[in-house]
């Protein structure tokens, strides 16, 4: 899952992007709104964290651009202002959550997979194909209400192949909401994560759409 992080503050900055790579997001970090705004114009995000206060442009017109653009990316404004006009007026320019500094990174994990969940259109925290169950916020799968073990490279695979249950996502999308930007990507990892979760779970639970991509029905 790949997330775009937006703040100017160096050690806020550097703790979030720690923090979501922890729980197993895939992280770009970006220090001001004109650079936001233009990421945000080409790359496939699941979700934006988003600052108020940033140099170039603020928080709040990076949001402004981005609903211009009919994107429906879901968006959490953090910043220190507190008074319920604020909240108002970020919640009303397009904000999909509201976080006030200083803030626990747990919360901010637990709100991430919240929007995502609702903006794949999934109500229940786990997500269910056949017999194979995901949980996000423990990063657990079982198969046959059995446990099983996966590398974070093939739980991010299955998690955003889940997510879109019923579409085929081609290798180059499954490529853009796994990496971020710096990371090595070898021309044949998608398929190796593909083969090795074939192995540990059902071999029929992710079809081949040959020339298109990878399906979960």
């Amino acid at each position: 899952m790949r997330i775009l992080v937006v703040e100017d503050d160096a050690l806020l900055g550097d703790a979030i992007q720690a923090g979501l790579k922890q729980s197993g997001y895939a992280v770009d970090w970006l220090r001001d709104g004109l650079a936001a705004d233009q990421a945000l114009s080409t790359e496939p995000y699941a979700a934006v964290v988003l600052d108020w206060g940033l140099p170039r442009l603020s928080g709040l017109e990076v949001l402004q651009r981005l609903r211009d653009r009919k994107a429906d990316i879901p968006v959490i404004l953090l910043t220190a202002r507190d008074t319920v006009h604020d909240r108002i007026q970020g919640l009303d320019s397009g904000a999909d959550d509201y976080l006030i500094k200083p803030f626990d990174m747990g919360e901010l994990a637990a709100r991430l997979r919240a929007l995502v969940r609702r903006a794949s259109g999934n109500a229940t925290p786990s997500l269910k194909a056949g017999e194979v169950e995901l949980d996000p916020a423990g990063h657990q799968v079982t198969y046959l209400g059995k446990p099983v073990e996966l590398s974070a490279r093939e739980f991010a695979v299955l998690h955003a192949l889940m997510l879109n249950t019923g579409k085929v996502l081609s290798r180059a999308q499954l490529e853009e909401k796994l990496y971020a930007w710096g990371d090595e990507i070898e021309s044949n990892a998608v398929e190796v994560h593909i083969h090795h979760l074939r192995r540990k779970l059902s071999p029929t639970l992710i079809e081949t759409i040959r020339g298109v991509g990878y399906l979960i029905r």
